[in-house]
């Protein structure tokens, strides 16, 4: 019983958190925007790889981390937009488009990242995001040398929250793209244009989604390989429903999710040796297959999700 205690008591515990949960927080802010305007974007773990690799590749031809973090959004944008212009303007089925996403961007990126870098033993290295080690953090009670310990993408990815959630809740836009995802013929009526909203909003929920693969290649580690992003876009798109489409909702399912995970890795190093490693590493989405299905009963999915709209028709 000590064991479980000293673990969840260690610092060490609550940084590998807020690292974990920070692709997570990208991930599901991405999938929540795509799809409170009305679309299902299941290319998300095809955006999030190619992310990854871009930016990598980005920085390892010599250019800086931010605009590594800059092209891997802007890839992300493009691969939103055929997305959008797929499902929005032509009605096609938003499942088999995303899955079609996700094959072609994982693909291009394994594809892209041979031809820039033949096969070998082990691949090559950037130099990542530091630690942001401001001195006054030092001083927040709690928190303060656990954020000191963050790099700066980190402070992005939280940043996004509030943004999005004032931007959903408090402006004109928000209500737009609320509005499109619950009633788009509603939203005609009051001057909206219901296929451009869904297309911007595709669009920059998939940058968003591209900037959290990019996180793991030049934050969380130094190098891209093409299994890295390992699922946590499918898991973004469950943490969505555990969201209930809300960003604050979206930020604690991130960081319960990256909860159990460090957790599960810390007792498999202190008790690998005598339980099978197999039931830790299934610990992390068994509790949160168990918190989605007590929230997602609660949960009110927005009206026009994944409907094809059509002007003129109702």
């Amino acid at each position: 019983m000590n064991v479980f205690v000293d673990v969840l008591a260690s610092a060490g515990l609550w940084e590998a958190v807020l690292r974990i949960a920070t692709p997570l927080i990208f991930g599901t802010l991405g999938a929540l925007l795509c799809e409170r305007s009305g679309v299902l974007n299941l290319g998300i773990e095809g955006i999030m790889t190619f992310g990854a690799m871009i930016a990598w590749l980005t920085v390892f031809g010599g250019a800086n981390l931010w605009v590594g973090l800059l092209a891997a959004a802007a890839c992300g944008a493009l691969f939103g937009l055929l997305h959008a212009a797929m499902t929005v303007p032509l009605g096609l089925s938003q499942h088999v488009t995303g899955l079609g996403i996700t094959l072609l961007a994982s693909s291009l990126a394994y594809y892209l990242f041979r031809l820039a870098i033949p096969v070998q033993g082990t691949p090559p290295t950037v130099e990542p995001f530091q630690p942001v080690g401001w001195a006054w953090l030092d001083h927040v009670p709690v928190v303060g040398p656990l954020l000191a310990a963050q790099t700066a993408p980190t402070f992005l990815a939280l940043a996004m929250v509030p943004i999005l959630a004032y931007v959903l809740a408090a402006t004109p836009l928000g209500l737009a793209i609320r509005m499109t995802g619950e009633n788009p013929h509603a939203a005609e009526a009051q001057g909206i244009d219901p296929i451009a909203t869904r297309i911007g909003a595709v669009v920059a929920g998939s940058a968003l989604m591209a900037l959290g693969g990019a996180f793991l290649t030049l934050s969380a580690f130094n190098s891209f390989f093409p299994t890295m992003v390992q699922g946590r876009g499918w898991v973004s798109i469950a943490l969505v429903v555990f969201a209930m489409w809300r960003p604050w909702r979206a930020l604690l399912g991130a960081l319960l999710f990256a909860l159990f995970d460090a957790y599960q890795l810390r007792l498999q190093a202190q008790l690998g040796k005598e339980v099978p490693y197999q039931l830790f590493l299934m610990m992390p989405y068994v509790l949160s297959i168990a918190a989605l299905v007590v929230m997602a009963r609660r949960a009110r999915v927005p009206q026009a999700l994944m409907q094809p709209y059509r002007r003129g028709e109702r």
